[in-house]
C-alpha cells in the first residue's frame, strides 16, 4: 500500500476534502523512479483494470484492493506521462463493467467562472452550477458543481451508488467555495443529492439549490434533466414582445392556481397537468378575452399549502403537473394563442426545511446568521442574505433561468414591503438598523435594482412587477432615476379601499365615498395594476361576491358586477384571481377545484359574462389602456355626490370619439332622471350597463344611449339625462354629433 494510511482512512470515512488529489491517475516518483498511479474507489468492485483503450493492442493494468470498501491502488511501472483510460471491474456478482474514470477529467467550471460567480457578476451562473448532461472529451456524462464554502467534505450521492457519500466525492474549485466532479455515464432522469460534511462535523443530505426537476415529497431528491431548446415555436411573439410598450397596451390579467383551478374527478381528483392547461386553460382564457394568465408560483416547494411561496428549488418548474419539457409544451401553446405568461417570483425568503438551503453547508450561507436579520417572523421562514455577493447572484440567476429556458413574459415579485423594510413584522429590539441608523434594506434595494435592469437588458418586453404594499417611493421609477425600476406595482391600497367600500351596507355609503375616490390622489405616482387577487379570498375574508353588502346572492352579484366595471374603467392595467370571475361562493381553497357547476345559475354565469365583455370593451378602447399612466387620460365629472352614493369620470385622449363617460351608482335604488355632465355634444351609446338582463340585472337603463342635452352641467357644456339602476356602473362611448340610431 503506498496511499498514507492517515488519507485512506479519511477517504473511506467520507472525510477527505480533496479527493482528486488521491483518487485517478497521477505522476509519483516512487523508489527513485518516475511513475504513474492509480487510485479507485468504486462500490461493490471485487477486481479492478486501467485500461489504455487508445494503445494497440490494448494494455490493461491491475489494481491491488486495499479495503474492502473497494478501494484499489496500483503502479504503472513503465510509464509517466498520463494518458487516457477507462477503468475495467468485476462485481461480487461477475457482472464486468467499464467505464471511465470521474477523477480522470479536469474540472468543467474555469477560474473565470469561479470569479465572475463570488463577484456576483456571472449571470447565467444557473448554466454552470447544479447538475448538467454534458460531453467532454467526447465522453457523456453529467458535470455537477455546487457552492459550499464552509464544508468540509462535499459527495454527489444518488440512485446510481446507493446513496453512498463515500463514492463519489468532489473536489474544491480553490477558494471559491465551489465544489465540482464530472461522473460520466450518468444519464437525464438519476435521482441525486448532495452529501455534505460540515465545520460542525455533522453530515447534511441536501437538494441541489440549482437544481432544474425534483421529485415529490417526502423524498425531494433532485432529479438531473435537461432543459430541451430546440421545441419553441414562438419566435414571433418573442420578436413581438420586444417591440411592445407594455405601459401602453391593454394587460387583463388572469390569476390562477394551477393545483386547484380544475381537477380529474375520474382520476382520483388530481389537478390538470401542464399538457391537460393547454388546451383547457387556454381555450379559458381566450374565451375570456384576458391577454394575459399569472401563475402563482410554480417553483419546486414541498408543502402545497404554502400556495408554492416556499420555495426549495428556485430553477425548477414544480413536479406536480409534469417535467420542463410539459411546462415548455404549455408556454409554447400560450404564446401561439397570443397569451403572455406571467409567473410569481419570490426572492424575499425561503423555507427552513432541513433539506433545502437552510444552514447549506452547516453554516448559514444564504440566510443572515443573526435571527434579527435572517429569521421572518411573520411567515416562519429565512431572509436571504443580500449583502452577499453569491446570493444576490443566486437570485438574479434564478430570475434570469425563467426567462431564458422557458421564455416567461413577466415575473410577479412577492412580498417585495418585506425586502425593503428591515423592521418588517418586527416589534423595537428585533432588527438592526442599516449603516445610516434607518429602517431600509439598503442591499435589497440594490439587488432589486440590478436584477430589473438586467432583466429589461437582457429579455427587453419583460414585465417585472412589484407586489409592494406600502407607499415606497419610485417603485416604478427606473433604476438610473434612484427607483426601484419595476415595470408595474400592484395597486393594494385601492383594493383595500374598494372592498372596503362595497362591504359597507349601501345605506351606510355615503359616509364612505372616500374610499371610491381617495385613489386618484395617488393614481398616476405609479405605472399601477388594479388587483384583486388571491390574497383577498382566503383567511375568512370571504370570496369576492360574498364581500358584497346584500341580503341576496342576486344583490350581491349586481354589487360585484358594478365593482368589476367600476375597476375596468378605472385607469391602470387589471389582475383578477380564478373563480372571483364568476362569482364563486365560497372561499379558495388551494386543495378544491373552483365550483365550475355555479356556471348554470344566471347570478354566477351574469358575472362572468360581464367580465368578458369588459375584456372586450377595454381591448377595444385605446382610452382604457394607452393613458393608464397620463393624468390627463382621466377627467372627473363629480366625485362629490355622496348623499346619493354616486360618482362619474371620463377617460379620454386626443380623439373625442374615443371618449368614454364612466358613472357609477351603488346603492339598490333607481334614479331617474340622474343629470351628468359630458364634454362632447352629441349620441352616447351604453356600450356596458352592468345591470343588463343579460347579466342577471333588472334591465333599466338607457335605451342603448342618449343624445345630449345642450344643458352645462358639473362643469361640462353639456349633459345627459340618465336613468341610473340601481348598485350599477354604466360605461357610454362618445359617437360623434349625429345620432346613430
Amino acid at each position: 500500500m503506498i496511499i498514507d494510511p492517515a488519507e485512506l482512512e479519511a477517504l473511506l470515512k467520507a472525510q477527505h476534502g480533496h479527493p482528486h488529489s488521491l483518487l485517478g491517475m497521477h505522476p509519483c516518483t516512487h523508489k527513485g523512479k518516475k511513475r504513474l498511479i492509480v487510485r479507485a474507489l468504486i462500490l461493490d468492485a471485487a477486481s479492478c483494470e486501467v485500461i489504455d483503450y487508445e494503445s494497440v493492442p490494448e494494455k490493461r493494468y491491475r489494481l491491488e484492493k486495499i479495503s474492502p470498501e473497494g478501494f484499489f491502488e496500483g503502479l504503472i511501472g513503465n510509464r509517466n506521462q498520463v494518458f487516457r483510460y477507462r477503468l475495467r471491474i468485476e462485481r461480487g456478482n461477475s457482472e464486468i463493467r467499464q467505464f471511465y474514470d470521474p477523477y480522470s477529467f479536469l474540472p468543467s467550471l474555469s477560474e473565470q467562472d469561479t470569479y465572475l460567480f463570488n463577484e456576483g457578476n456571472e449571470h447565467r451562473i444557473y448554466k454552470k452550477l447544479g447538475a448538467h448532461p454534458r460531453e467532454i472529451e467526447g465522453v457523456k456524462g453529467v458535470s455537477f458543481a455546487v457552492w459550499a464554502p464552509n464544508a468540509k467534505r462535499l459527495s454527489v450521492v444518488g440512485n446510481f451508488n446507493n446513496w453512498d457519500g463515500r463514492y463519489h466525492p468532489m473536489r474544491p474549485l480553490g477558494t471559491s467555495g465551489i465544489w465540482e466532479i464530472f461522473i460520466p455515464g450518468l444519464v437525464a432522469g438519476q435521482k441525486y443529492k448532495f452529501e455534505i460534511l460540515g465545520t460542525d462535523g455533522f453530515v447534511r443530505l441536501k437538494v441541489d439549490p440549482f437544481g432544474i426537476y425534483f421529485e415529490a415529497p417526502p423524498h425531494n431528491a433532485s432529479i438531473i434533466h435537461e432543459v430541451k431548446t430546440d421545441c419553441w415555436n414562438d419566435a414571433g411573439w418573442i420578436e413581438a414582445r420586444a417591440r411592445t410598450d407594455w405601459k401602453k397596451m391593454p394587460i387583463s390579467i388572469y390569476e390562477i392556481h394551477p393545483g386547484s383551478w380544475k381537477r380529474v374527478v375520474e382520476d382520483g381528483n388530481r389537478p390538470f397537468s401542464y399538457r391537460e392547461m393547454a388546451s383547457d386553460l387556454v381555450d379559458y382564457l381566450k374565451d375570456m378575452g384576458y391577454t394575459h394568465v399569472e401563475f402563482l408560483p410554480l417553483s419546486e416547494h414541498p408543502f402545497d399549502g404554502s400556495w408554492g411561496y416556499q420555495v426549495t428549488g428556485f430553477f425548477a418548474p414544480t413536479h406536480r403537473f409534469g417535467d420542463p419539457d410539459d411546462f415548455i409544451y404549455l408556454v409554447n401553446a400560450l404564446h401561439r394563442n397570443g397569451i403572455g405568461i406571467i409567473v410569481d417570483w419570490v426572492p424575499g425568503h425561503f423555507p427552513v426545511d432541513h433539506f433545502a438551503l437552510a444552514e447549506f453547508d452547516g453554516t448559514q450561507l444564504f440566510e443572515h446568521a443573526d435571527p434579527r436579520q435572517g429569521l421572518h417572523r411573520e411567515w416562519g421562514t429565512l431572509v436571504f442574505n443580500y449583502g452577499r455577493h453569491e446570493v444576490r447572484g443566486f437570485l438574479t440567476a434564478s430570475a434570469l433561468s425563467w426567462l431564458d429556458r422557458y421564455h416567461i413574459d413577466g415575473l410577479r415579485v412577492d412580498a417585495v414591503a418585506s425586502m425593503l423594510y428591515l423592521d418588517y413584522s418586527r416589534e423595537e429590539g428585533e432588527w438592526i438598523p442599516n449603516q445610516y441608523g434607518g429602517r431600509e434594506n439598503i442591499e435589497a434595494v440594490r439587488f432589486l435594482r440590478k436584477t430589473n435592469e438586467l432583466v429589461h437588458q437582457y429579455y427587453p418586453g419583460v414585465l417585472m412587477i412589484a407586489e409592494e404594499s406600502t407607499s415606497w417611493p419610485g417603485v416604478t421609477r427606473p433604476a438610473s432615476e434612484e427607483g426601484l425600476g419595476f415595470d408595474f406595482k400592484w395597486n393594494m391600497g385601492w383594493m383595500n379601499d374598494t372592498c372596503e367600500y362595497f362591504s359597507k351596507d349601501p345605506i351606510h355609503r355615503k359616509w364612505h365615498q372616500h374610499n371610491l375616490t381617495f385613489g386618484m390622489v395617488y393614481q398616476f405616482s405609479e405605472n399601477f395594476v388594479q388587483v384583486f387577487s388571491h390574497d383577498e379570498v382566503v383567511h375568512g375574508k370571504g370570496s369576492m361576491i360574498m364581500k358584497m353588502a346584500a341580503s341576496s346572492m342576486t344583490e350581491k352579484a349586481c354589487n360585484l358586477r358594478a365593482l368589476y366595471t367600476l375597476m375596468w374603467a378605472w385607469p391602470g392595467k387589471k389582475i383578477l384571481f380564478m373563480g372571483s370571475d364568476f362569482g364563486q361562493s365560497r372561499e379558495w381553497h388551494y386543495d378544491n377545484s373552483l365550483d365550475w357547476h355555479l356556471l348554470q345559475f344566471k347570478d354566477h354565469e351574469g358575472v362572468q359574462l360581464i367580465v368578458r365583455d369588459l375584456n372586450t370593451l377595454y381591448r377595444a378602447s385605446p382610452v382604457l389602456y394607452e393613458t393608464d399612466n397620463d393624468p390627463d387620460g382621466f377627467e372627473w365629472i363629480s366625485y362629490d355626490d355622496a348623499e346619493s352614493s354616486v360618482i362619474s369620470f371620463v377617460r379620454r385622449n386626443e380623439k373625442p370619439e374615443d371618449t368614454l363617460a364612466v358613472i357609477g351608482h351603488f346603492t339598490p335604488v333607481e334614479r331617474a332622471p340622474y343629470r351628468v355632465g359630458v364634454p362632447w355634444a352629441g349620441f352616447w351609446r351604453e356600450v356596458i350597463n352592468s345591470d343588463a338582463e343579460v347579466y342577471g340585472g333588472q334591465g333599466a337603463g338607457n335605451l342603448g344611449g342618449l343624445q345630449t342635452d345642450n344643458i352645462p352641467f358639473h362643469g361640462q357644456p353639456y349633459s345627459l339625462e340618465l336613468i341610473l339602476p340601481g348598485d350599477c356602473t354604466l360605461i357610454l362611448k362618445y359617437e360623434g354629433e349625429i345620432e346613430k340610431r
